[in-house]
């Protein structure tokens, strides 16, 4: 009988298959965390993709923001919502064609950066994760 390593939680968000040694990057978009319990597991055994990284967050549910950035981030994680001790559900996340306020233009003379304006990138690239901006067009690989 294999050994469990992660605990369950009873409400909340399972964010599973992020890209190895991205859950960090992976946390440090995600809001109102910082009295909830979390769980992370860096660099840890996946039977689909060899190595993953997995974060537990009690009481948590993606804001649509989050969610985006988690899937510029990491195209092939999945996300399972925890109600009452079962998942209720579970989706690979999906990158949306159009993004607003995530990230920071490459250009400095770009409006965005300029004026206090909200960025907007439309995603021409998945893997790598490529934006071009929706006011100068101007693109570049997405870092996180």
């Amino acid at each position: 009988m294999e050994e469990k390593k992660v605990r369950n939680i009873i409400d909340g968000t399972v964010i599973d298959h992020i890209k190895p040694n991205c859950a960090m990057k992976v946390l440090s978009v995600l809001r109102d965390i910082d009295h909830e319990c979390i769980i992370v597991c860096i660099n840890t055994d996946s039977k689909k993709h060899g190595r993953k990284d997995l974060i537990k967050i009690e009481n948590k549910f993606l804001e649509e923001q989050e969610y985006n950035e988690l899937a510029l981030i990491s195209p092939d994680a999945t996300i399972n919502i925890i109600k009452n001790g079962k998942r209720v559900s579970k989706e690979k996340v999906k990158t949306p064609k159009h993004i607003k306020g995530i990230g920071k233009c490459n250009n400095p003379r770009c409006v965005t950066n300029c004026q206090n304006m909200e960025t907007e990138f439309d995603v021409i690239s998945i893997k790598p994760t490529v934006l071009r901006c929706s006011y100068c067009e101007s693109t570049a690989e997405y870092k996180g």
